[in-house]
């Protein structure tokens, strides 16, 4: 049974992990900002830059004046998303945390949909592009498709979580929650995903998984073989405790 207590207030903290993000970090953090000061909610925004090389850290650094929300949290050598994810969680002081990307595939007012469910009783809320009200106005190259499935499979086949999009980055936090099973994160690569989605299904947390609209990075990479067979060993690893 879902908790049904939670302050109906928007006290929120917006955590985004940047590596090498000097070219969209500007306009991310300016979007969000603008959205939730015409909504006049309470909220910061923790920037984790994870050991950047490129001008990250100096764009995030100029705009805090501007946007006094703004908080930047620096990793000296880079750790992984995962792990920038984890500080910036365990750093957060909102009622509730959204993990957004860098690139802000999922717009920021896609948190309209999701803010509701936690009121509700929901203690996780993530977004999703598979399901039948997902929007995805530029489709995925093929490969990342192939990627995505075989991914997927996986992860079902491996940990039996009924989750059609464990790897949207836009997922939204009862902040208690978000600090329990962020603290002893152990994967700190982009599989974190999974890690704590699985750890929250062990500890009877209610999810609610929502189509979202997503739009298509063209800055992705992906290695079909080596990265699933990346992912077959961390699956094994996150079924196992290890």
């Amino acid at each position: 049974m879902c908790d049904n207590e939670f302050m109906e207030t928007l006290e929120l903290s917006v955590v985004i992990p940047a590596y090498n993000e000097e070219k969209r970090i500007q306009r991310t953090i300016s979007k969000i900002c603008e959205y939730f000061k015409d909504k006049n909610a309470a909220f910061e925004v923790i920037v984790v830059d994870d050991g950047s090389i490129d001008s990250t850290r100096k764009i995030v650094s100029s705009m805090i004046n501007e946007f006094p929300n703004v908080k930047l949290i620096v990793h000296s050598k880079n750790a992984g998303k995962g792990a920038a994810v984890q500080t910036g969680v365990l750093a957060a002081k909102g009622k509730m945390v959204l993990v957004s990307d860098a690139d802000l595939s999922t717009p920021i007012s896609e948190i309209e949909k999701m803010e509701h469910f936690i009121f509700e009783g929901y203690d996780i809320v993530i977004g999703s592009r598979k399901l039948k009200d997902s929007v995805i106005p530029i489709p995925q190259p093929w490969h990342r498709k192939l990627s995505g499935w075989i991914f997927q499979f996986l992860v079902h086949q491996i940990l039996r979580l009924s989750i059609s999009d464990t790897q949207c980055g836009f997922k939204l936090f009862k902040l208690e929650v978000a600090k329990k099973i962020f603290s002893n994160l152990k994967h700190k690569g982009f599989i974190f995903d999974v890690e704590i989605l699985f750890r929250a299904t062990q500890l009877n947390y209610c999810i609610k998984e929502i189509g979202v609209i997503w739009m298509n990075s063209p800055y992705s990479t992906v290695r079909i073989f080596r990265d699933s067979i990346r992912m077959f060993i961390d699956l094994i690893k996150i079924r196992f405790g290890k």
